[in-house]
């Protein structure tokens, strides 16, 4: 059986990945459709072998048909077009932060969470998370299941491609600028020059001096763990890397577990790689956990600070474990769950 499919800014980033990552996974799509913006109309994108139009999304008068819709079109598009399409009796995923703390949406990882897809029922519509969330979550559910954690300090180093196909030019230009010692464009998509200069900026600050991407490591980590007594402070900066996030994250557990035990218990779970050898300079790089899956966890050491705790580094490719990969994910279950 196949499935009528809406791929909502398909011709974004993350979009594209969706393309490539509903194909790769054999994904049941009877039937595409592609929506992006006015000015995409017209677009033609390959799937499969064959070529298939850009629809703007603002130019449809109805969306009823569609079983499934991945969206990564911003926030404010989500706001208008998911409750759209949910109405006309698709399910929607989406990849903004429009609906991740909204009560009545699943805030959802297949590798942690899947039994709360069951709930898009509310409004037809699961969130998928932050993609520095994401490959957070996927290396804690081990350790919080075998010890308990009570807390999370986190310091994120965020690829340029998380901000969008025009950051990464902007780090292409700058660095070819510096390399042949011309003067530097100025920033325009970060707040700073990200040519040889990581940026502690990521979205807007808040009230209490965090960005909004740093809350939000805080905030969804709670819920899609269920458990609001987990504290997190996170630090999330910009670097220049094109692709994957990477992540070091120091935990205190609620009972002792051994640099050992959690190696162990992290190489069966489900989405995890460890890499993990520092005597032969074995740990995950962003550049292998580049158009790969899974997460990669390395460095497992016992924390000097928290008397039960561990360290990690975990890097994951933020288009598509961070966004693509997990909203397909979500689907399958969807699928697998006879949920659609």
């Amino acid at each position: 059986m196949g499935y009528r499919v809406a791929v909502v800014g398909a011709t974004g980033e993350v979009g594209r990945t969706f393309l490539r990552v509903l194909e790769e996974r054999d994904f049941p799509v009877d039937e595409l459709v592609l929506f992006a913006s006015e000015r995409s109309e017209g677009k033609r994108l390959t799937f499969r072998g064959r070529e298939y139009g850009v629809r703007a999304l603002n130019k449809e008068p109805s969306f009823k048909g569609i079983d499934i819709a991945l969206f990564s079109a911003g926030g404010r598009i989500s706001k208008e077009y998911a409750p759209r399409f949910a109405k006309d009796g698709a399910v929607v995923v989406d990849n903004s932060s429009a609906w991740r703390m909204d009560p009545q949406v699943p805030l959802v990882v297949p590798e942690v969470n899947p039994e709360d897809v069951r709930n898009f029922k509310n409004k037809g519509i699961i969130a998928n998370p932050n993609c520095s969330t994401i490959q957070m979550v996927v290396a804690l559910k081990p350790i919080y299941d075998r010890a308990g954690i009570k807390r999370v300090v986190v310091s994120t180093y965020q690829s340029v491609s998380g901000a969008g196909a025009k950051a990464i030019r902007e780090l292409e230009e700058q660095t070819k600028a510096w390399c042949s010692g011309s003067e530097i464009p100025p920033a325009r998509y970060i707040a700073h020059q990200i040519a040889f200069n990581p940026v502690p900026h990521i979205d807007v600050f808040l009230e209490n001096n965090y960005t909004k991407e740093e809350m939000k490591m805080v905030n969804e980590t709670r819920k899609i763990m269920h458990d609001e007594n987990i504290k997190v402070s996170a630090t999330a900066v910009r670097v220049p890397v094109f692709y994957s996030h990477s992540e070091a994250v120091h935990i205190e557990t609620h009972e002792p577990i051994s640099p050992e035990e959690a190696r162990e218990v992290l190489k069966e779970a489900p989405g995890v790689v460890v890499i993990d050898d520092p005597s032969r300079a074995e740990y995950p790089l962003a550049i292998n956990a580049q158009g790969r899956d899974e997460v990669f966890v390395g460095r497992i050491r016992k924390d000097l600070a928290f008397e039960k705790g561990i360290a990690m580094w975990v890097v994951a490719d933020n288009i598509r474990k961070g966004a693509a990969t997990n909203t397909v994910q979500i689907a399958e279950i969807l699928i697998k769950e006879g949920l659609i």
